[in-house]
């Protein structure tokens, strides 16, 4: 789930107001309460660590890191723990590509096939119409998080999910609506090898994380080794607040795979505030200033809005942080707040949530990087933010932690009427051995259904994670009970034919709040010898 928020609603929740530049740059210093206020934030929504950097007016003024590492253990974080910052590692795929932008290397709108000529999407027209922008703006036509599980908890290769994307159905209209998508900046990332050579972890490296002096920052989470000062993930699980394993993909690094703190990610703020500038030699070197990565040109593209996205209602308690205007420009969310345009982004994985938050007018920027999954990221953001523009303080802790308690309710009654409406007394169709058997899903692969001790088991081929128990819902219903128990359960509902034959196997996520990452819905298996008839080797 490289997430672009938690929820999405919450991260890309503002009211315009006129605020004079004097009070907008009236001070330097973070929130005097700012250390108690993350404190509280941890308690409130039984986070164990965060870590907060603040940049303004080119000077970092605020790092620090709040908790522990790891639930139960003494470690605390600090500024240079490191934590997964998931999709904020999208800003640096574009930063990459606007670089080789101005080397003359590619532009944005290069039909992606010019330096990829194998891809393919669905459509023929939208594959031959597809731009590197377009991998890089969420307006494909693919659905959201559209073959996502081809690489969460999966161990299938980058070249195999790139390929396979090309399986995914059509959505909606190319470049007609907003659709958040991880896959396509695995694609984006591929651009860059094609083009210099480098892959895209060697270009982050060589090319941003040296000249700016990011030490310890890693471009995948397989950099990160036992005995580092790095947090673990943590979820609620059935209730339980519970350490929870780190995802380790590669595949996907060009979409959510850089590992940092806040000290490496402040001299990354700092960068995109000053346009690519980097104030100073950070490497260490005596060889004299480090030229710009990208020009100023390349900051007003990235920061210019390209899909229109849509303005969810939040309720009462959120009022205030309802924008006017809502956009996706480069690897950023583009909104206002308060009369002033913020350029931001989230990140989430299982266990880890994010913020980054820049005010270009103001030269300031703030990141919050949490071992939770919890909107505090965006909480502790705002409280700065409000701090910094000069407005009445807004308790967004408080805030955020009644509208999260609305939807778990309201989740709860849609799971409620579920059961209820649930025909226990019904029956399979076929004897359970019937079901067990191979299926194919064109774009996903093989899951097998096994019979042991009496009842089903659902294995995915290609992530182990997704190993599941059926439990009979009802008819030809059952429920996958995964048991690695952070993943939501899915409904799985077999399709019979006339002859009493198994034609399809489909499947749905239970609960209405489980990541769009797990994109079940998207997948149509076979039985494994019609969909061979269908399929390529």
């Amino acid at each position: 789930m490289i997430r672009a928020a938690f929820p999405r609603a919450i991260c890309s929740l503002g009211i315009l107001s006129g605020l004079s530049a004097s009070a907008l740059l009236a001070q330097a210093s973070p929130p005097a309460d700012l250390d108690a206020y993350v404190s509280a934030a941890l308690d409130s929504f039984a986070t164990p660590g965060a870590a907060v950097a603040i940049v303004k007016d080119g000077q970092v003024v605020h790092a620090k890191g709040y908790g522990v590492r790891r639930l139960g253990e003494p470690a605390p974080v600090d500024s240079h723990t490191l934590f997964q910052i998931a999709s904020n590692t999208k800003a640096f795929t574009t930063a990459a590509l606007a670089m080789l932008v101005d080397e003359g290397k590619l532009a944005w709108d290069d039909p992606v096939t010019k330096h990829l000529p194998w891809f393919q999407l669905s459509d023929p027209y939208v594959t031959r119409e597809l731009t590197v922008r377009d991998l890089l703006v969420h307006r494909s036509g693919l659905g959201l998080g559209a073959g996502d599980l081809l690489w969460y908890h999966s161990d299938y290769p980058r070249d195999s999910i790139v390929r396979r994307i090309r399986h995914a159905r059509v959505a909606s209209s190319f470049r007609s609506e907003f659709a958040y998508d991880n896959v396509l900046y695995v694609v984006a990332g591929e651009v860059i090898p094609a083009v210099t050579g480098l892959s895209w972890e060697d270009f982050i490296r060589q090319r941003i994380f040296v000249p700016l002096g990011m030490r310890e920052a890693r471009v995948t989470a397989k950099g990160v080794r036992p005995g580092d000062n790095s947090a673990s993930a943590h979820a609620r699980v059935e209730g339980r607040l519970t350490a929870v394993a780190r995802d380790t993909f590669d595949a996907t690094n060009a979409a959510g795979g850089v590992v940092a703190g806040v000290s490496d990610l402040a001299k990354w703020m700092l960068v995109q505030l000053d346009s690519g500038r980097v104030r100073g030699s950070t490497t260490g070197a005596s060889s004299g200033p480090v030229p710009p990565l990208w020009s100023t040109e390349r900051t007003a593209e990235m920061w210019s809005g390209q899909t229109i996205q849509p303005i969810n209602e939040l309720g009462p308690s959120l009022a205030g942080y309802r924008p006017m205007f809502l956009l996706y420009g480069l690897g950023w969310d583009l909104r206002d707040y308060r009369g002033r345009k913020l350029v931001t982004h989230t990140g989430g994985l299982d266990g880890m949530t994010s913020r980054t938050l820049l005010v270009p007018e103001a030269r300031l920027g703030i990141v919050v990087l949490t071992n939770g999954e919890s909107p505090l990221s965006t909480a502790v953001a705002w409280r700065v933010l409000d701090h910094y523009l000069g407005v009445p303080p807004t308790n967004w802790v408080a805030r955020m932690a009644e509208f999260v308690r609305a939807r778990e309710a309201e989740a709860r009654e849609i799971e409620r009427k579920a059961a209820g409406s649930r025909r226990r007394d019904s029956r399979p169709s076929l004897p359970l051995a019937r079901y067990a058997a191979r299926y194919s899903d064109q774009m996903y692969g093989d899951v097998t259904i096994v019979r042991q001790n009496g009842r089903l088991v659902l294995r995915f081929s290609h992530s182990p994670a997704l190993t599941g128990d059926l439990e009979h819902w009802q008819y030809d219903t059952f429920v996958a009970r995964w048991r690695q128990r952070n993943i939501p359960d899915a409904y799985v509902t077999f399709a019979l034919g006339p002859d009493g034959s198994i034609e399809t196997m489909k499947m749905a996520a239970v609960s209405p709040l489980a990541d769009f990452s797990y994109d079940f819905q998207d997948l149509l298996f076979r039985p494994a010898q019609a969909a061979d008839n269908r399929s390529e080797p």
